[in-house]
């Protein structure tokens, strides 16, 4: 799989990993658990190493903790979580949780999520970035009406990753948040990078253009995944997914040929024309 480097220390992380938003909400018994183990073991095997997770996606953190234990793999994957609550005490509450669920004494990247006490965190995952308890700092957001606050505080490079959506179907991201990432040295994970399952509604029943050969894709997830991944300054995007195959299909989009600018435009215009 390719890799890209995380701008302020040069760290070279694959380009695609796994979300677990919902997908990994399972409970301790639940027999998606042998499926989601699979998932992590051919992520691991191909390359991928990011896995993002947050306390508000239920047992999500939980299940990667225990799963990564089974496996014996903790130091194959990168750990990403979020901190998504008020006031510093319940930030350190709930930040000390993510480590024990996940079962890991360092975390590779926390994230304040949709920029809530965004100060208050930000000290304390400062003070715990000195101590060695988290290796990155990151910003995330979900929503485009957030973007410009997002890319004031990329500006102030206070953050070494900044987490966002970007799709076919949602590009507002490219228009100024993009550019103030790389202009900042800002790495870049993005997540919802169907639209939900909205552009897979989009091709239903269509087959590839016979000119997506040229990208070595063979399915729509990897056409989707490569659109993005030919943004030069995206690190790594996470689709989420719970499935072995949708795995083994998603880490091809790592490999081979990406688009460029030329390239993209083509792919768009042709989904757009759809």
């Amino acid at each position: 799989m390719a890799t890209r480097t995380i701008p302020r220390t040069g760290e070279r992380l694959p380009v695609v990993g796994v979300g677990t938003w919902q997908t990994f909400d399972v409970g301790a018994n639940a027999p998606e658990r042998a499926e989601l183990r699979n998932v992590l073991r051919l992520l691991a095997e191909h390359g991928g190493r990011v896995i993002d997770s947050s306390p508000m996606y239920g047992e999500a953190e939980r299940v990667v903790g225990d799963l990564t234990a089974e496996l014996r793999s903790r130091d194959k994957f990168f750990f990403a979580t979020k901190v998504w609550t008020r006031g510093r005490d319940a930030g350190i509450r709930q930040m000390e949780q993510s480590f024990r669920l996940m079962r890991t004494e360092r975390m590779d990247l926390m994230q304040v999520h949709n920029l809530l006490d965004l100060e208050t965190h930000l000290s304390t995952m400062r003070e715990w970035q000195s101590a060695g308890r988290i290796r990155y700092l990151g910003v995330t957001h979900y929503h485009s009406g957030a973007y410009r606050d997002l890319e004031h505080l990329v500006r102030t490079k206070q953050f070494d990753f900044a987490q966002f959506n970007l799709s076919m179907a949602e590009r507002e991201a490219e228009e100024r948040l993009l550019p103030a990432c790389a202009a900042s040295g800002t790495a870049v994970i993005v997540n919802r990078p169907f639209a939900g399952a909205s552009l897979f509604g989009r091709v239903k029943g269509r087959p590839l253009p016979a000119w997506a050969a040229e990208l070595g894709s063979t399915s729509w997830a990897q056409f989707f995944l490569k659109w993005i991944l030919g943004h030069p300054e995206v690190t790594c995007v996470i689709p989420g997914t719970r499935r072995v195959e949708h795995m083994k299909d998603n880490v091809q989009a790592g490999s081979g040929r990406l688009p460029d600018a030329a390239l993209r435009k083509r792919m768009l215009d042709y989904i757009q024309g759809l």
